[in-house]
């Protein structure tokens, strides 16, 4: 196994760094993935993983002014390496959340919310009555998409793979917000017409399946419409009609939140302005934390596990 329990020494408190001590971070695939060396930034090894979580500041160095004890953080920045019980990070890497966001929600908040708000605002200029299509709809992204989209009128189209248990999961979605939710098989069925006799066709598509499933959702968006691509679940390619782009001049386009987050690392009114939303979402219940199972940390070894097996429906939160 790649992973290892270990007693790290702690380091000296710098005049600018914060000793916070973790509270809990989930287990995501592009945590997996960094460590498996597949995802595009390499940490050098040995490293801690996880890149999202919550923690309580303990300690602040005597130039930090933004932070004080009692605080709750969580990451600003990628690769912060959240699966540890205590850690000193610069004051900078760090962002401050409301003390009254549940655990869970402030844990799973900084890379998949963010995820779902920045390619809802940054791609089209949505207004409420507008659509939206997107497929793994039950990713931690899919459940946010939903839950921000239905905040702001905005309608969602919902692609799911056909399960064992799809009655349940079409169950949940719809009760996060979701307008439809449909199988990827359905996505060719005629039955789809019925859909857009109540909504307008999406301007955007977004993507983290790659392969059929793309080229299917792709029929469905309006002319000049944006499809963005923010991950490839099926390992296979992007694969587009001669004619979508001919004919109806379709807009593909990626999206990574760290690049977000490297490009906008002096404009940190952006972000601010960002987790202001978001966090006021989550206050009136319009955004929750994706289903969790919590894990405590000596139990890492089953939590990586399920979190590696297909059809997961709940995210593993490490607690530490």
């Amino acid at each position: 196994s790649l992973f290892r329990l270990k007693d790290l020494e702690m380091a000296r408190l710098g005049d600018s760094d914060v000793h916070v001590k973790m509270l809990a971070a989930p287990i995501n695939p592009a945590d997996i993935n960094m460590i498996q060396g597949t995802y595009a930034i390499l940490s050098p090894l040995p490293t801690v993983g996880g890149n999202e979580g919550v923690g309580e500041v303990l300690e602040v160095g005597q130039r930090v002014t933004a932070l004080k004890p009692g605080d709750c953080v969580i990451p600003a920045v990628t690769g912060l390496g959240t699966w540890r019980t205590q850690g000193v990070f610069p004051e900078e890497a760090l962002l401050k959340v409301p003390s009254d966001i549940p655990v869970l929600c402030a844990a799973t908040l900084s890379v998949n919310p963010c995820t779902a708000y920045r390619m809802l605002a940054d791609f089209e200029t949505l207004v409420p009555g507008d659509s939206v299509i997107q497929n793994a709809a039950n990713s931690g992204v899919g459940q946010a998409v939903i839950q921000i989209a239905k905040a702001s009128g905005i309608k969602t189209i919902n692609v799911v793979r056909d399960r064992p248990d799809l009655p349940k999961l079409v169950e949940r979605l719809l009760a996060l917000g979701a307008d439809y939710v449909i199988t990827e098989e359905m996505l060719r069925k005629p039955e789809m017409k019925d859909i857009f006799k109540n909504i307008p066709k999406p301007r955007l598509a977004l993507n983290c399946v790659g392969g059929k499933s793309t080229t299917e959702m792709l029929r469905h968006l309006q002319p000049k419409g944006t499809m963005v691509t923010y991950g490839g679940m099926a390992k296979q390619p992007v694969m587009v009609p001669v004619s979508a782009f001919i004919f109806r001049d379709v807009r593909l386009r990626g999206f990574w939140m760290t690049q977000w987050r490297k490009e906008h690392a002096q404009d940190r009114e952006s972000l601010t302005s960002m987790m202001d939303t978001l966090c006021q979402l989550i206050r009136r219940g319009q955004l929750t934390a994706p289903a969790c199972t919590e894990v405590p940390l000596q139990d890492y070894k089953a939590a990586l596990e399920a979190a590696t097996k297909p059809f997961t429906s709940s995210k593993q939160i490490l607690l530490l």
